[in-house]
């Protein structure tokens, strides 16, 4: 069954707190270095997420929720992550919903609009991430069974979720693949992102 509504966008974001924020960064950045370049994605994420014009909130995380809106302003929707794993935060967002990162330099807004027309078509969408994750996660029924015992971060994410989709009869559609900014070797990729 499709929505009555369109899906909305959920941006997981962490705060830009030094030694918090981009960890995995941290050998080649610094502590303040891997939260600057945080900052820097997180706003960039948002700007494309506007220029597509798919509604959206922010899942926050790290600081207060009036933290955030002093950083990213007044306008922007609010919600708090909540407590537990990963797939425990990603469960509790309300179909129709759009899963999104804001780790991925090359998101442009035709990715999101397209994301959101899928789900016109069918209950889920995936933009896969050249490490063997994905970006994007859309749906049109509650998924929690992709999200709990997920080993997270590993290159088997994308795999283990077509399995289990599969294994409920169901065939997601899929956007281009793209690389994520999570490790200092993938800083190589994104040299506009120095500085």
């Amino acid at each position: 069954m499709m929505p009555s509504h369109p899906p909305k966008i959920a941006l997981f974001a962490r705060y830009p707190t030094p030694g918090k924020a981009k960890t995995r960064l941290v050998p080649a950045l610094g502590e303040q270095g891997a939260a600057d370049l945080h900052r820097k994605l997180v706003e960039r994420t948002i700007a494309t997420i506007r220029t597509s014009g798919v509604p959206f909130a922010v899942w926050f995380t790290g600081a207060p929720r009036a933290d955030f809106a002093a950083w990213l302003g007044d306008d922007v929707e609010l919600v708090d992550q909540g407590d537990g794993d990963l797939g425990d935060r990603l469960a509790r967002v309300p179909a129709p919903a759009i899963l999104l990162g804001a780790d991925i330099p090359g998101l442009h807004a035709l990715c999101l609009r397209q994301a959101a027309s899928a789900l016109a078509r069918s209950q889920t969408v995936i933009g896969p991430a050249l490490d063997g994750g994905y970006y994007l996660m859309g749906f049109n029924e509650p998924v929690p069974f992709l999200f709990h015992d997920m080993a997270w971060g590993q290159e088997t994410v994308l795999e283990e979720t077509l399995v289990r989709l599969a294994g409920r009869g169901s065939s997601p559609l899929m956007l281009q693949p793209l690389g994520d900014c999570d490790r200092p070797e993938d800083l190589l990729h994104y040299p506009e992102l120095a500085g």
